[in-house]
């Protein structure tokens, strides 16, 4: 009996191992159901074989850390966004949202980085920011950064969150607006139809990446996502 039991715990603590460093992932379950995936990067994957992520031949997309705030740039965005048009994928840019500084001024920094290209996704805002605070501050910053965005791209912006930041500051305020949501471990809890993106995977391997790099699925179908606008 005891034998048995050790044999157990030996296999639970080794699948467990394969799941921290992401050779398994449980939440790929759910995913399989979608065509069409994608991933996101920055500067913490460091150089990119782009080539070799192609040459995979598992994904369609890929959005890049471009800036953060209204000064930070990621040192990594223009070789990947160069690199990653080269390769054909469909490409898109994110910002890393801020109260430190309003959305006008974190607009106008994007908007210096992210050239304007027709057939790119639409420009991503990462709300990750803390629960504390005022709500309209933070919507006013928001809406004033979509409204900029939108002007010069000529798309609606897509909001990334997080379960925390969409149900305290745009669940109930910005219903309007496309949502990507975060959940490594589970399917989305939220509603279907109030997402078009699923970042559910955050460890994972990819030729021609290094690190860990985040995986995401969208939606709709390959069709839907040439004509995101």
């Amino acid at each position: 009996m005891i034998r048995y039991i050790s044999v157990i715990m030996v296999l639970v603590v080794g699948l467990g191992m394969l799941h921290y460093y992401g050779f398994i992932w449980y939440n790929s379950i759910f995913a399989i159901g979608y065509d069409v995936k994608g991933l996101d990067v920055s500067h913490h994957q460091g150089a990119i074989d782009w080539e070799a992520v192609k040459e995979e031949g598992k994904f369609d997309f890929v959005y890049i850390k471009a800036t953060e705030g209204k000064d930070f740039t990621d040192n990594r965005f223009a070789n990947n966004w160069m690199e990653a048009r080269k390769q054909r994928f469909r490409t898109g840019a994110y910002h890393f949202f801020s109260m430190q500084s309003n959305g006008k001024d974190q607009a106008e920094h994007f908007k210096r980085i992210v050239p304007v290209v027709s057939d790119s996704l639409p420009p991503v805002i990462d709300v990750e920011i803390a629960l504390y605070h005022d709500k309209k501050k933070v919507l006013d910053s928001l809406t004033t950064m979509i409204k900029e965005l939108k002007k010069t791209y000529q798309k609606e912006p897509i909001l990334y969150v997080t379960y925390d930041t969409y149900h305290t500051y745009i669940k109930d305020s910005m219903a309007g607006y496309q949502i990507w949501i975060r959940d490594v471990f589970k399917y989305p809890s939220i509603d279907k139809e109030k997402w078009m993106m699923w970042q559910y995977h955050n460890r994972g391997h990819v030729n021609g990446i290094e690190t860990f790099v985040d995986i995401n699925v969208f939606k709709g179908n390959h069709l839907d996502l040439i004509k995101l606008k």
